[in-house]
């Protein structure tokens, strides 16, 4: 089976780590991985990637996403929907699995329900805002730095 992979929104911690995890799980499987890049915008124009061993190799110091991303809505983009599922249909993909915050999400909320897209959503965001999650993708790695700013800048201060 092919396995889609798609990163969508901002920029967070873990994108990597998840790309990289669904790569080798996936292996373990026979599943061969296709990647989308810039999100929903990626999937719509068929741009695309294979994602191997190899391609997993070093990414999980790699800030960013290897895919790389964007905030395209296909519900937004004309016949985007329709592009999407013909894409699925030429890159034969079994299940996608759609890595990204509120707006990616519920994108693929929405394929899923109206158009019967088989997919996995991976929760992402440095706001931790989204519904029926306790944690996300992004959340701590921004408090703890955002924590670690604010002890440097303490001890900085208390200097003059």
């Amino acid at each position: 089976m092919n396995i889609g992979l798609l990163t969508g929104g901002g920029d967070c911690p873990g994108l990597n780590a998840v790309i990289r995890a669904a790569i080798r799980k996936g292996l373990q499987f026979d599943f061969k991985a296709i990647g989308f890049c810039r999100g929903w915008a990626g999937l719509i124009d068929g741009d695309s990637i294979p994602l191997g061993l190899n391609d997993s190799s070093g990414i999980l110091a790699r800030g960013g996403t290897i895919l790389g991303t964007s905030r395209t809505n296909p519900f937004k983009v004309e016949g985007g929907p329709e592009k999407i599922l013909a894409n699925i249909k030429k890159f034969d993909i079994g299940a996608l699995i759609a890595i990204g915050g509120d707006d990616t999400l519920g994108v693929a909320q929405k394929l899923y329900q109206e158009r019967g897209v088989k997919l996995i959503g991976v929760p992402k965001t440095i706001d931790n805002d989204l519904s029926a999650t306790d944690y996300t993708f992004g959340f701590d790695t921004a408090v703890t730095i955002a924590a670690e700013a604010i002890d440097r800048l303490h001890s900085t201060a208390e200097s003059h």
